[in-house]
């Protein structure tokens, strides 16, 4: 229940609620770079991240794979558009680090809102508050500098960077992993 209780942080919830919520999930371990979700395929459940690190990607026409998300410590992770519309996967999810995930399907989500209406509530939040960081980094994507996109990505992603290998985070922020070591050779300069 420890698991449980610490995604619902903060919503107050009975031992009979933390139970049945338990009841519902499934946790899962991977090992580093096994496959979460493979593009193509149904998009049945999100995924919460106890331990490790997974990033989610797209590849382009040309087999070039774009990082969309990371998700570490306390996040969720899914393809949320074919979760929510059903459609089959567009993102790859893998693992890039050993990782422990809580997989909750969307038929157990549902089955958990419909009985404890206030965890609906903590999760519309959730989704608001993600939403606009998404939208804030569309909005740095198009409107900063690589150097200022990596710097925005070390004070996010701060946990992560040193775990994580330079084409990833090259691959998140749309830039070359040559343009990236050219900023982290300026940047230790200053």
């Amino acid at each position: 229940m420890k698991s449980i209780a610490e995604i619902f942080k903060g919503l107050e919830l009975t031992d009979s609620e933390y139970q049945f919520i338990k009841e519902r999930c499934q946790k899962l371990e991977l090992s580093k770079g096994e496959i979460l979700l493979e593009k193509g395929q149904p998009t049945l459940s999100q995924y919460y991240v106890l331990e490790g690190c997974l990033r989610s990607f797209f590849e382009d026409a040309q087999e070039r794979d774009h990082t969309l998300q990371f998700a570490i410590h306390d996040w969720w992770i899914s393809d949320y558009t074919a979760f929510f519309d059903g459609n089959p996967a567009v993102l790859t999810i893998e693992s890039i680090q050993k990782t422990t995930v809580l997989e909750f399907t969307r038929k157990a989500q549902i089955e958990i809102f419909e009985s404890i209406p206030k965890v609906e509530s903590f999760f519309r939040e959730k989704m608001e508050h993600s939403f606009g960081a998404f939208q804030k980094r569309i909005i740095n994507d198009l409107s900063k500098t690589a150097k200022e996109k990596y710097l925005d990505f070390l004070q996010t992603h701060k946990e992560i960077e040193t775990h994580i290998k330079n084409y990833h985070i090259a691959s998140f922020l749309g830039i070359t992993t040559e343009s990236l070591s050219r900023i982290r050779r300026e940047l230790a300069k200053h």
